[in-house]
């Protein structure tokens, strides 16, 4: 079976102003993210968080390939592609940390991240769940006549699902316009997932049965995410079907703020950070010509952006417990049920 591995020759040259939004939308999410992990250890951090350093520019890539109308699905570890799509950092902070002003009204937390305005369709806590929704939207656009693509963002260890197997095969079979982003970390919550799966590229390797081409990707390359994504879209549009990319990446932390990621050896962790995606871009950034004070201007305004958010996180008045079963379901309601 052959794998296809997309190098630094093969990719296809973005646009300065592309690669710049990217290193924008990277350094964006890597200082917010950042922020959280201080406000957590404070307290100010509502319940548990999943936090994406190391993965990026997964995110960037795949977001940079899409346009407004698309469709976005993501993990529990969803704070990149729901910022890179539109959400408001402000209501992201405020949705963390409990308050009224947050994505969900200060309900949700840091796992159900949703702004169906940006059509950012949710961070699902269940494994594997959001593939099947993804399918669902993308029929719906197939239904409508419309060339709007779906993309869901998976982790490895939701290769080992049903949901996983049961959506690209009825993706492949009505050839519907998604995009399967696997974002292989190696790390299957603690459980390195090459110890429990039979193949080496969890993803990728399993392409084939359903008659998908296998691609493997640098996930720490934003160039090399949006080459491939970008592709893939092309053909979703074009109704020639889904695609499945696997993404090769790596969280710096652990599985979540509970877990300090001891689990890991030393070497692997370090050889990793070696090759963290913000450093690299930024490298290659300036290798093209890019001013490094304008690449320091974009750092800046980034933490004026995160300060300004948690600022006005902080300020804003907590969740009001009155409002637990608003939203819960379509009327708006649970009192019907009773």
């Amino acid at each position: 079976m052959s794998i296809t591995e997309v190098g630094e020759a093969e990719i296809a040259e973005p646009s300065l102003e592309v690669r710049l939004a990217m290193y924008e939308d990277q350094v964006r999410v890597r200082y917010f993210e950042k922020k959280v992990y201080d406000l957590f250890l404070q307290g100010q951090v509502k319940g548990t968080t999943h936090l994406g350093a190391g993965q990026e520019a997964v995110a960037a890539g795949v977001c940079a390939a899409l346009r407004g109308d698309d469709y976005v699905f993501a993990t529990y570890r969803g704070h990149a592609p729901t910022i890179m799509r539109g959400a408001s950092m402000e209501a992201v902070m405020a949705e963390m940390m409990g308050r009224a002003t947050g994505l969900m009204a200060g309900k949700g937390g840091s796992m159900h991240l949703t702004d169906v305005e940006h059509n950012f369709m949710g961070s699902y806590a269940i494994v594997g769940a959001q593939l099947t929704i993804a399918n669902g939207v993308a029929w719906s656009a197939v239904y409508r006549g419309t060339d709007q693509v779906a993309v869901a963002f998976f982790g490895d260890g939701a290769t080992n699902t049903g949901a996983f197997h049961e959506s690209l095969n009825l993706a492949a079979i009505w050839k519907l316009p998604v995009l399967f982003v696997c974002e292989n970390n190696l790390y299957q919550e603690y459980t390195p997932i090459g110890t429990v799966t039979a193949v080496a590229h969890p993803a990728a390797d399993r392409a084939s049965a359903y008659g998908l081409e296998s691609i493997l990707v640098d996930g720490n390359d934003a160039d090399a995410v949006l080459a491939v994504a970008s592709r893939a879209v092309v053909r979703a549009r074009q109704g020639d079907g889904p695609s499945l990319i696997e993404a090769l990446t790596y969280r710096h932390g652990g599985h979540s703020r509970a877990d300090p990621g001891k689990y890991r050896p030393d070497e692997e962790v370090k050889a990793w950070l070696a090759r963290d995606p913000i450093p690299r871009y930024r490298s290659r950034l300036e290798s093209l010509g890019v001013r490094p004070e304008q690449l320091d201007a974009i750092e800046a305004a980034a933490t004026d952006e995160v300060n300004r958010a948690t600022e006005a996180a902080i300020a804003a008045p907590l969740a009001d417990p009155a409002t637990i079963e608003r939203d819960v379901f379509a009327d708006g309601g649970s009192s019907w049920r009773r």
